[in-house]
């Protein structure tokens, strides 16, 4: 018995609707794989474009950079002030560096900045013409005045002895009076304290049994010395020359003779010239001496006005 020619008719019409199937899903991939590429073209032609701006922007920068230095050099041999151009040049080396990051480049925001340094360069070119024609006046003036003492130099000469001798003559007796008004440490000593508090004297201890030294020292009699209160600093050098410090147990800095020195501790005494007895106590807070020479310096009133030693073995 022959099959009906319906059912063949509805094979057929399945048989080609899963065949257009088929071909529309790989039209919709091949579309959406064209779309992916295509994008990816642009997403890289966008980047590299970016970079080409970033780059272009980097060789402003560095331009208006150069420039910036040799207008800074500039005012600054000119006598002017830098302190401005110095931060402006703090914040162009930022936006340098802000520039490695491309995605976060602003093109409009460093067009902008740029047009504000550029403005600022020639702000600075009419600064400086300023300044070299003050400077010119000023070398005129000075090149007038050197004409004019020329013929006062003679006059002057024999006045100018005088009073360099008369200063010279009136610094050495200000020192003389200075000398004389210095403190004097006398009888320096260095003695041992254990950590019972057991004192030991002698000069020379071991390094064990060593926990604090006692420097004690009387002050000589000065009747020029004003009787107030004054600030006597020790300075205790190890065998190395550095100075024993430690800021937590009151050592700190003072001035000698325009110079900065370190102290290992200060006492503030109340002179009143009785030829009084001043004790420093000092402990390195657990730490031990090192062994050999120590010396002790005394100070006060920017006079050196003793030194001792102790010894450590």
């Amino acid at each position: 018995m022959e099959p009906r020619p319906e059912k063949r008719n509805n094979g057929r019409t399945y048989l080609i609707v899963v065949l257009l199937a088929l071909v529309g899903l790989n039209v919709l991939q091949l579309y959406f794989w064209y779309q992916e590429r295509e994008m990816g073209k642009t997403k890289d032609v966008t980047i590299a474009a970016k970079t080409e701006e970033v780059l272009a922007t980097k060789s402003k920068l560095d331009s208006i950079s150069a420039q910036l230095d040799l207008k800074i050099t500039e005012i600054q041999k000119l006598g002017g002030n830098i302190d401005s151009l110095l931060k402006v040049k703090d914040q162009l080396e930022l936006d340098k560096r802000n520039l490695r990051n491309v995605n976060n480049f602003d093109d409009r925001k460093y067009t902008a900045r740029i047009r504000e340094y550029e403005s600022l360069l020639a702000q600075k070119d009419s600064e400086i013409l300023r300044l070299r024609e003050e400077n010119g006046i000023l070398t005129a003036q000075n090149k007038t005045l050197t004409e004019e003492n020329t013929g006062l130099r003679g006059e002057k000469q024999a006045l100018s002895d005088s009073v360099i001798n008369y200063s010279s003559r009136n610094r050495e007796l200000e020192q003389k009076v200075t000398l004389a008004l210095a403190l004097r440490a006398e009888n320096i000593s260095v003695n041992a304290l254990n950590s019972r508090g057991k004192e030991n004297d002698g000069g020379s201890y071991k390094a064990k049994r060593l926990e604090k030294v006692k420097v004690s020292f009387r002050l000589g009699e000065n009747a020029l010395a004003q009787q107030n209160e004054k600030t006597v600093y020790i300075r205790i050098l190890d065998p190395t020359g550095a100075v024993v410090s430690d800021m937590a147990t009151g050592s700190g800095e003072f001035t000698y003779n325009g110079k900065g020195m370190v102290y290992t501790a200060a006492h503030s005494i109340q002179f009143n010239n009785s030829r009084q007895q001043v004790d420093f106590v000092y402990g390195r807070g657990g730490q031990r001496f090192s062994e050999g020479r120590h010396v002790v310096e005394v100070y006060a009133e920017g006079f050196k006005i003793g030194e001792g030693e102790f010894t450590v073995k």
